[in-house]
């Protein structure tokens, strides 16, 4: 049986011999629709996907059960995740600011840019609170990728945790110059949780900042973007209730999904606030911690 945990159910890795596993406040109803954010949680720790967690998706999808990714990546940087899984539905991206079917290669939606002047102004008060920053914005058009628009410009010395070999470089100017979906900031020597207390206390209600990774970068939406906006949307374009929907997640950026779904569920290897807010912690990511929920119905 679960152990309880923060009041909460705690997933035991294949604990039960079905590697099924129920509580008082596990859903006994079969989810209407699946979403999970891929980074720290579909994908383990060598960022692959595992062939348990590819089968378990793929019978989502083969049942009908709409599975949905929900991510701070780009639109360009979904299909490498949605092909090995045979989606070609919506997918969230941009921590919610983008709606993209992948099928199609299609922009379905985009909410919340960030125009030049806030940029601007977002980027003095950062210099002021976060001295030695570097930024970089991602842009979007019709498609995943346009290399007319430059999708993704940094400005020189600019740090990307998974790894400095895309974006085009630029002067600072032209990093801020063009509405954006995501202002991104780098800063070597910090914690990302570090950096984001201290923007926050310069850009609270302005903007909203969350991070994906802590290895010293955060990333700054319009204020109210979320992911739980843009799966909130994917919902209500399906017909499907929020308490007929499973959100997985495992950063800070997942917080809001979590609790606007009805069953959040939090990997092992979350973060400490995403564990505080989930209704139900899964196994780590190293162990196909989505798959095993899954397989309770599929």
């Amino acid at each position: 049986m679960p152990t309880r945990t923060r009041g909460k159910v705690l997933v035991q890795t294949d604990a039960s011999p079905d590697g099924r596993i129920f509580g008082d406040n596990v859903p006994v109803d079969k989810p209407l629709l699946i979403a999970s954010d891929v980074d720290g949680t579909l994908l383990g720790p060598m960022e692959v996907l595992t062939e348990r967690t590819i089968g378990a998706v793929r019978r989502v999808t083969e049942d009908g059960v709409p599975f949905v990714l929900v991510s701070g990546r780009p639109p360009r940087w979904i299909a490498p995740i949605a092909n090995p899984l045979d989606l070609t539905g919506y997918a969230v991206c941009a921590n919610g600011a983008v709606l993209y079917e992948i099928g199609t290669d299609r922009i379905v939606a985009v909410h919340g840019l960030l125009e030049p002047t806030l940029l601007h102004d977002a980027v003095s008060a950062l210099d002021h609170a976060l001295p030695g920053c570097r930024y970089a914005t991602e842009r979007i058009g019709e498609s995943a990728a346009d290399e007319e628009m430059r999708n993704f410009v940094i400005e020189p010395d600019y740090h990307n945790p998974w790894g400095d070999n895309e974006g085009t470089q630029a002067p600072r100017a032209e990093v801020l110059g063009h509405p954006a979906i995501k202002l991104m900031i780098s800063r070597r020597g910090m914690t990302s949780d570090e950096m984001a207390r201290a923007a926050r206390e310069v850009l609270e209600g302005a903007v909203d900042i969350t991070y994906s990774t802590n290895s010293g970068l955060i990333e700054v939406s319009a204020h109210g973007v979320t992911k739980a906006t843009g799966l909130a949307e994917v919902a209500e374009r399906l017909g499907v209730p929020a308490e007929r929907v499973i959100a997985f997640g495992d950063m800070p950026n997942d917080i809001e999904m979590l609790g606007w779904a009805g069953h959040g569920v939090a990997m092992a290897n979350a973060h400490r606030d995403v564990l505080d807010v989930a209704d139900e912690v899964t196994a780590p990511n190293s162990e196909d911690g989505v798959a095993q929920v899954l397989e309770r119905w599929f």
